[in-house]
């Protein structure tokens, strides 16, 4: 399926989505800026009608085209949109776009610069009018004195006094908010979004989206604020596009951080609780909840300028992601991070006019066991590490699994001459079907699956060849960056 950098509409997804072995050899569109608004989180494409939505807005979708075969160079192309993802991209901590596997794929579309602030004092007058609502519930008020004067009798115990037990929802918000920050990043031509990140070392590393920080890559500029109001500049240590993570430093940063404590996202079970944290349209500091719906969902999206696709095999989660969200963490019942949240799949148009879309309750996020990795790598070398299988695979939907290619990328053989698909005897017009124990149904699918492994793992291969079925171990090969 499709989704977008939180928050664009995308179809329904099959059950697994296509995910690219080494990188597509479909060329790479050119880029363009992020929304003012902040960075989006990867979007879906629009879900039908009679799908029921279920959560808040997010950002807007990318649908990836294309079939063209992916090959070993990198970045691998916007993918073709699965049937059960096409939506444009957004993602999840900021505003931007993405998609997910599923559904046909499109491009992302490039999100609309629009004014925070009229937004923001709504949100703000809502929200005043909600206190004024409880404020009225919790206390009356008696004449007393003379008919010009009052008395107002509150509870004894008001919120901030009451004593919140760390197994709560509210316990758990009031320890994790205060090693989270609002992330905004802004190009050198004035371009930018929002997205949130969370604190993963007393250093003063931040770990967020790759799509969240994208504009401030080269030359541009960053901010992290935390609740508290304490803002510090920050540059970008290490970004990877494939992956969809990056690590920022805190310029000057403070001595009393507090890392959140990771979780094992590998014993994650579906229906165990979820606690989202991040600035849905520029709201810092918002917290919602729900369970995790799925697991190993496949998922691509974009880093906000169509021209780098993501992959991942993503928890699932109906917990409310907006535009604004990526980057955030996704923690457990004890507040444990379990992933990075980075997409979603919306219906609508958007909210307000905007070219937004909102949560309707499917969000996805990066497994912490695999984003743990890459942040580490990240943060020695600057670089990402990718694992291969050294073969060039049909974006395609359709072919039963992940087809190996007649030719890879810019003509190149799509099976690398001495590389582990090679040894394993791989040949084009192989089928995939699966890697291990997962069902393999395209190519994303496999490129997803393969890169939540690390290069020197031993896998097993399922193919077919000419009717019949075979099974191969090989050992996966590496690449280092993006391109």
């Amino acid at each position: 399926m499709s989704t977008e950098n939180e928050g664009a509409a995308v179809p329904s997804a099959p059950s697994a989505p296509p995910v690219p072995v080494d990188a597509p050899a479909a060329p790479e569109p050119q880029g363009h800026p992020a929304p003012d608004t902040g960075a989006p989180t990867t979007p879906l494409p629009p879900v039908p009608q009679s799908t029921p939505q279920t959560a808040a807005a997010g950002p807007e979708p990318t649908q990836p085209q294309g079939s063209s075969a992916p090959d070993a160079s990198w970045p691998p192309p916007a993918p073709a949109t699965p049937a059960y993802a096409a939506a444009p991209e957004t993602g999840a901590g900021g505003t931007g776009s993405g998609t997910v596997w599923g559904a046909a794929y499109q491009q992302p579309a490039p999100a609309p610069k629009s004014g925070r602030r009229g937004g923001l004092l709504a949100a703000v007058l809502i929200a005043a009018l909600v206190a004024g609502g409880i404020g009225g519930g919790l206390g009356y008020t008696l004449a007393k004195d003379d008919a010009n004067s009052s008395t107002t009798v509150s509870a004894s115990d008001t919120g901030g006094d009451v004593k919140r037990d760390a197994g709560t929802i509210a316990g758990v918000a009031q320890k994790a908010l205060p090693s989270t920050v609002t992330i905004e990043a802004e190009s050198s031509s004035g371009e930018g979004g929002t997205g949130t990140g969370f604190v993963f070392d007393t250093e003063g590393h931040i770990v967020t989206n790759n799509h969240v920080v994208a504009e401030a890559v080269d030359g541009g500029k960053l901010t992290a604020t935390f609740p508290n109001g304490k803002k510090y500049d920050a540059e970008v240590v290490g970004n990877a596009q494939g992956y969809d993570v990056a690590v920022i430093k805190l310029k000057n940063a403070p001595s009393d951080l507090k890392p959140l404590t990771l979780g094992n996202s590998d014993k994650v079970a579906v229906g165990d609780s979820t606690i989202a944290i991040g600035a849905p349209f520029g709201l810092s500091n918002t917290v919602t909840t729900g369970i995790i719906s799925a697991k190993n969902r496949p998922v691509a999206s974009s880093d906000g300028t169509g021209s780098n696709a993501s992959y991942m095999s993503a928890l699932q989660t109906d917990a409310s992601i907006n535009p604004g969200n990526s980057g955030g963490p996704l923690l457990d019942a004890q507040g444990n991070v379990i992933g990075i949240n980075s997409a979603i799949q919306s219906a609508g148009n958007g909210l307000g006019g905007t070219s937004q879309s909102g949560s309707i309750g499917l969000g996805f996020a990066i497994p912490i066991n695999q984003a743990k990795v890459v942040a580490q790598q990240l943060i020695k070398t600057g670089k990402p590490v990718y694992a291969k299988i050294g073969a060039s695979v049909s974006l395609e939907e359709g072919t039963g699994g992940a087809k190996i290619t007649e030719q890879g990328a810019s003509g190149s053989d799509a099976v690398e001459s001495g590389g582990p698909a090679a040894e394993a005897g791989l040949k084009p017009g192989d089928v995939i079907t699966k890697l291990d124990d997962r069902v393999i149904d395209s190519g994303p699918t496999l490129i997803g699956e393969i890169w939540t492994h690390q290069p020197g793992d031993k896998v097993k291969i399922t193919y077919e060849r000419d009717g019949q079925t075979r099974t191969v171990e090989l050992t996966l090969g590496s690449r280092v960056g993006d391109n």
